[in-house]
This record gives structure tokens, sequence and C-alpha cells, in this order.
């Protein structure tokens, strides 16, 4: 998927379009307007920066000693460009209302597939309609696990909801030894957090089948595992304490038992189901009370690589800090990665939520470790 030609570009950006729109269009305009949180932004904002996104990368750059193409919505600049646009000031924005964002969204894709109509066939020719396309596919999933963290209805045409089953239990182990980390040079786009690959050696590991289930961690949280601090990291206790959690986010007390809270609906808690919307820090205490610890991402890439694992419908925390790799520099998109390079943890694999053609065991996702709004679970290692 990380090859896409034009045919497959063009067939991209109407699903995408389709699917962009269709997680707004059910929504009311005063549903339009969310509270200010750190973990949300105005759903119209986002709307019209993917558009903003678009343009800027597959139709207004500039040729050999050309200046940069103005924008066909004027002020897109001034209200969409978020790597100037700071975000709590997206609330405040003079936005264009819903009728005028989509009829910027509808220019810009229909611009977007004349220009790639024109475009040459190779990998350089098509780079930024790759990155454009995937970045609207990352948005798509940013607009449904907003509106799980808003408590609104499921979106309409969502991908697969959350798994059922966390898989089969028990774990596999790999020998280690040599292993090629980051993407190889000559398979396709490639983010530039992926490059390139590099030798590292592995030690020895053995990681589980499938993610830690809601019962397991249940067992964990009556254990008491939310009130032993010496489960919990420095920096877990302070977010611990500052949340005052006592168990993951959208669980509740029903009954002996609890409740899981999926976009707007409750529910019994599914024992067999993968935890999910856990920090990484709930993550990090739970393998301690196992007696058990997070993957690193190199450990998760060589068991990904190998066959021997999979993605299982969430992302998945692993112990390691977002970090460039050896000869890292920017790509045209020149924040996508850099400025989040010590400050992240990064996740891997997939949720139900990402657009398939998104997929791939080389890809690496980053958030924060507070963060647990996102279709995130976990997977254990055996101590070494």
């Amino acid at each position: 998927m990380r090859s896409l030609d034009r045919i497959a570009l063009r067939e991209g950006f109407l699903s995408a379009h389709q699917y962009t729109k269709a997680l707004l269009a059910d929504l009311a305009d005063e549903q339009l307007h969310v509270p200010r949180l750190p973990i949300v932004n105005p759903f119209l904002w986002e709307y019209g920066h993917v558009a903003w996104f678009t343009e800027n990368f597959c139709l207004r750059r500039p040729g050999q000693g050309d200046p940069r193409r103005p924008s066909m919505l004027p002020e897109a600049d001034r209200w969409y460009d978020s790597g100037r646009v700071a975000h709590d000031t997206r609330w405040s924005l003079d936005l264009p209302d819903r009728a005028r964002t989509g009829a910027y969204v509808a220019r810009v894709l229909e611009a977007t597939l004349a220009a790639l109509e024109r475009a040459g066939d190779g990998d350089e020719a098509l780079t930024l309609f790759r990155l454009a396309l995937y970045h609207e596919d990352m948005h798509a999933e940013a607009f449904a696990y907003m509106r799980h963290t808003l408590a609104m209805p499921a979106p309409p045409l969502a991908q697969a909801g959350p798994p059922e089953a966390a898989g089969r239990a028990g774990d596999v182990e790999l020998d280690g030894g040599a292993f090629a980390l980051g993407a190889p040079q000559g398979e396709g786009f490639v983010f530039d957090n992926e490059k390139w690959s590099h030798q590292v050696r592995v030690a020895p590991f053995a990681i589980a089948r499938r993610l830690v289930t809601n019962a397991e961690f249940a067992a964990f949280v009556g254990d008491a595992g939310y009130r032993r601090d010496d489960l919990w990291s420095a920096a877990g206790r302070r977010w611990r304490d500052e949340s005052r959690r006592e168990m993951p986010r959208d669980w509740r007390r029903d009954g002996a038992g609890f409740a899981e809270r999926t976009y707007d609906a409750w529910q019994p808690l599914r024992d067999a189901a993968p935890v999910r919307h856990v920090t990484a820090h709930e993550a990090e205490a739970y393998c301690r009370w196992r007696g058990r610890r997070l993957p690193t991402e190199i450990e998760w890439e060589a068991a990904a690589v190998s066959g021997a694992i999979g993605p299982l419908g969430l992302w998945e925390w692993t112990s390691s800090a977002f970090a460039p790799y050896p000869g890292f520099t920017p790509d045209a998109y020149a924040d996508y990665s850099a400025p989040w390079f010590g400050t992240h943890r990064v996740l891997r694999g997939a949720s139900f939520a990402t657009p398939p053609r998104l997929c791939h065991p080389r890809f690496r996702n980053f958030f924060l470790a507070e963060r647990d709004d996102i279709f995130v679970g976990l997977r254990t290692c055996a101590m070494q």
C-alpha cells in the first residue's frame, strides 16, 4: 500500500473524501462547536485543515524560482496552517461556515484529481500526493476518536468497530540477532521518521501473541493496582494523582463488575476484548503488576516483520521514546516528526479506525504518554 499508483491514488482521494465528509454529515451545526480541550480540535477547523494540507502540498508548491501559489480560499493560511495557528486559538478564529468549508474541500479535491492526472508515474512525482492522502487518513481516524472522546454517536461509514477478542494467549519466542530497523530504500512512500533501514541488535525475547484483555486489566484494578505506588513510575504517579484515575477512562462500576463506553453507548465490559483507552503510564503499571514489560519498538517491529505478531485492532504502546533514526532529515512536511522527538512515546500497529492503506509494520505512531483518548491498548513481553 506504500506504492499507490495514480489510479489507486485517485480512488483513494475519492474514498477518503467521502469518508471524511461522512464523519461530519450526521452532526447538527451545534454539535460542530466542541469544547476547548487539548486533545480535540474544532471539527470545522479540522475539516478545512485537511483540505488546506492537500492544497498546500499538491497544488501550491512552487516551480524552480517561482513564488508559492496563493490558496484558492483567501486567508486559508491564516486559518489552517497547524504549524502557525496555535491549538488554543482555533476556537476563536473567524472560520468559514459548514457550506463554505465544504465548497473549499470540494474544490481542492477536484483540482487535486486534475493535478494527479498530469503527474508522472514515478515515486518522486507521486510522493506528495501519497503524503496528502495518508494525512487525510490520519485525520479521519482523529475525527473518529474525537467523536468517542466527546461521547457522540459512532460515525456512519466507520471502519470495523473495537475488537471483540484479543487473540490467542501465550508468548511467541524470537531468537533475536541482527535486524534491519526502518524502511529500506526503493519500496515506495516512506515517512521521514522511518528513514532509513539500519542494522541493530536484538536480544532474544518472548512477546505475547495477543493484547491484554479487559478481564486481565480488571484483575489489576481489583488488586488495588491504581493505589499501589510501587507499580507506578514517578511520571505515572503524577499523572494518576492529577487525573484521580482509579480505572481506565471509559470504565465505570456496574454492580460487581464494570461497564465500558464506546462512543455514546455504555455496555457491560467484554472480558475477552482487549483493554483500550489506557495511557502508557497505566500500561507500565499493569506490566509491573504482572511481572512483565512493554516491548521496545525494535522488538515490536522485529516480531511484526517476521510474521510472529500482527495488529489486532488497537494501537499498542511501546517502551521506546520517539527519536530520530541515524542521519534523520525532515521531508517536505517538516513538522511531521522533528518537533515531537524526545517528548512523545512510540506506538505501533494500527487501530480498527485506521484506514487499511495506512497500515504497515514499520509505521511509527507517536503520542504523549498520558494520551488515552486514542484507540490504544497494550501487548506485553516476558522479563529478560
